[in-house]
């Protein structure tokens, strides 16, 4: 899979464009700011974009969608549960579990709830996992916003991100890339979520 990364903001929040080669397929993913950045991207290497996946309805995240919606006819596809915050632009929606189909390879959107009631990451059969604001390389993502939940966001680290093996590589939607091997080193926050116990969200 190759993988375009863009910084744009003052948070310095991350949009890529990943596709299997030029001229083929491709999705663009959180684009937040400079829409022509993603755009001029698309036209050099003549790919053909089915669609923008979306981690979470934060505008740094979602900025750009709705001009790139306008200038290349595609769709823009997010959680369900993150819909209703999507004003400014009108999405298609999905549930955990749905496959967006790059090429011949799949890749899964897993519903990651804490930082958005609705926040995922894609997960790519290639190994390449886009986190968003789920999980970046030395912490994870604030969980004090309008729809934050830090008991979901410590249950979607255990239940779900734990399982993934060390040489899964993780794109976030701030800050440089890791792996969970070292993310399983160095992320101290991680770790601090690993070790909270989950019935104490009930008590």
């Amino acid at each position: 899979m190759e993988i375009k990364r863009y910084v744009g903001g003052f948070l310095k929040s991350n949009g890529y464009i990943i596709y299997q080669n030029e001229g083929g397929e491709a999705f663009v993913i959180d684009p937040g700011y400079e829409a022509g950045r993603f755009l001029d991207y698309v036209k050099e290497k003549n790919l053909d974009v089915k669609g923008i996946l979306l981690t979470h309805h934060h505008h740094d995240h979602v900025g750009a969608v709705k001009t790139i919606m306008d200038k290349l006819a595609c769709p823009a596809y997010i959680h369900e549960a993150d819909a209703p915050y999507c004003g400014k632009f009108d999405p298609e929606t999905f549930t955990d579990g749905a496959v967006f189909e790059l090429g011949a390879e799949k890749i899964t959107a897993v519903n990651t709830p804490g930082h958005t009631k609705g926040g995922c990451c894609f997960c790519a059969e290639s190994g390449d996992y886009f986190t968003g604001d789920t999980l970046f390389d030395t912490d994870i993502g604030r969980t004090d916003l309008e729809d934050g939940d830090p008991w979901g966001m410590a249950a979607s680290l255990q239940l779900t991100v734990a399982k993934w093996p060390d040489d899964i590589r993780i794109w976030p939607g701030h800050g440089e890339g890791s792996t969970m091997a070292k993310v399983r080193k160095y992320n101290l926050e991680f770790v601090e979520a690993m070790e909270l116990d989950l019935n104490d969200a009930t008590k």
